[in-house]
């Protein structure tokens, strides 16, 4: 069997919101998935829309919130070679890749949420009857996206994501855009969650979606059975 192309794609933005404080992906959202494709054999690309260095949210990188994964990735210098050399997301082709992946972190609600090359990209891969996961707050890519017949593509859809509570339990809550709960509810998702900070992962049709840092793994695997099974 031909080995699988993964696209991951990644936030460029920083800023979290006006308070002077950085934001970005979250490590273990990026690091738990990367090993669980590298290991499975599938073929990685990394993109982000500025390309080159995607930021990272430095709270992430805190002793609090390693695991294993985080930790082998801090030891592994061709995959952070890799992340340094992520891709330009507007040349990217969905024809190239079999599924897209999308590490959350806070980043993403500020730049992947309206991102027309996204956008663009998501509808393709899901036209083309190809799976689409992300998990915590890059289910935000989502909320844009539409199926053929103009209607969000989340509507009627069993998604995830960052719960308002968990936004509140992290006191971000009047930093952040917008609470992403709210919004997918107001595009017609059927939102589910788990407790706070609990492993939660839901998938419906081509669509694959984690609560929180902690679902990630759940979703990375939720994708590469969706990957094997399919023909």
């Amino acid at each position: 069997m031909n080995a699988k192309k993964i696209l991951m794609v990644l936030t460029s933005h920083s800023e979290l919101g006006n308070t002077g404080n950085k934001t970005g992906f979250w490590i273990e959202e990026f690091a738990a998935p990367y090993y669980i494709f590298k290991d499975a054999g599938v073929e990685i690309t990394l993109a982000s829309p500025a390309g080159g260095q995607p930021p990272i949210d430095p709270n992430s990188d805190t002793e609090d919130f390693q695991s294993d994964s985080t930790r082998r990735f801090a030891k592994d210098s061709d995959a952070q070679l890799q992340l340094k050399n992520t891709k330009v997301l507007a040349d990217i082709n969905a024809a190239d890749y079999d599924t897209v992946f999308y590490p959350g972190g806070h980043g993403p609600l500020w730049d992947l949420t309206e991102n027309a090359d996204s956008i663009s990209l998501i509808e393709s891969f899901l036209t083309a009857n190809k799976p689409v996961a992300a998990v915590c707050h890059a289910t935000a890519a989502l909320l844009n996206v539409k199926s053929p017949d103009g209607e969000f593509a989340v509507k009627g859809k069993v998604v995830s994501g960052f719960t308002n509570s968990e936004e509140e339990a992290v006191q971000l809550t009047d930093i952040v855009p917008f609470l992403l709960e709210d919004e997918l509810v107001k595009r017609g998702a059927e939102y589910q969650k788990g407790a706070d900070w609990s492993a939660f992962a839901v998938q419906d049709g081509l669509i694959i979606s984690g609560q929180n840092p902690a679902s990630s793994a759940l979703v990375a695997e939720k994708l590469m059975k969706h990957l094997t099974t399919q023909k």
